[in-house]
């Protein structure tokens, strides 16, 4: 049987991405190769000082979104965030992290990196961000961490200097657009008919894919 395909897309600076994390290590393990997780990008936070300004404004700007992050944080006690998250580092884009990801992942896809390279550039440059306060929208902590993972830099910078990390992205967030993703972190699994949004428990992931797994053909879930 071919494993369960879930496109999973999210946004690097979403905190509820960075919470999801360990549902999603805990799908890998109760279901192995039983699921295949296609990761991909959304802009959420393409333009965070217009995001802030937009929604945040009358709710105390960039040090009221840092509150509404440690709050939400309490439901998650494995997980602790940088105090100093939206107050102090205040990444402007998550294009510039969006784009060295699809970068490595390109690589990774054309054999130049490791399977699961990509993986696990991704949750590293999470951690970076929420855990170790960084600005992972500087090139140059791109570079830090791909240095310390022991990548080879110049394969991820081809990919960005001949433009096809940038078209890599391009096709994630028209993707985004044409399935209806809304926001930050989205699963999508049989082939676009069922739609998991945002802080969705573990079980409720569970369930879905067992479901799809009980009965894999597409067609019984259309009864007309």
């Amino acid at each position: 049987m071919r494993p369960i395909k879930i496109t999973h897309f999210s946004d690097v600076l979403c905190v509820w991405a960075f919470f999801a994390e360990p549902r999603l290590a805990e799908v890998r393990r109760t279901f192995g190769d039983q699921v295949e997780f296609q990761f991909r990008f959304c802009p959420v936070f393409g333009d965070v000082p217009g995001k802030i300004a937009t929604a945040w404004q009358s709710k105390g700007g960039f040090d009221g979104f840092a509150d509404h992050a440690q709050h939400a944080s309490q439901a998650f006690p494995e997980l602790t965030l940088h105090p100093d998250l939206w107050r102090k580092v205040r990444p402007a884009s998550s294009l510039s992290p969006h784009l060295f990801l699809k970068a490595v992942e390109s690589g990774e896809l054309d054999g130049q990196y490791q399977p699961g390279t990509f993986a696990q550039t991704l949750r590293v440059i999470r951690e970076a961000f929420f855990v170790e306060g960084l600005d992972v929208s500087r090139r140059e902590i791109h570079h830090e961490i791909g240095v310390e993972l022991g990548l080879d830099m110049a394969v991820a910078q081809n990919y960005l200097d001949d433009g096809r990390a940038h078209a890599a992205l391009s096709a994630d967030y028209k993707e985004a657009e044409k399935v209806g993703v809304q926001g930050s972190p989205t699963m999508i699994l049989n082939e676009g008919r069922q739609k998991l949004f945002g802080n969705v428990g573990y079980r409720i992931i569970e369930a879905n894919i067992q479901e799809l797994l009980r009965e894999p053909n597409p067609d019984q879930a259309s009864w007309c």
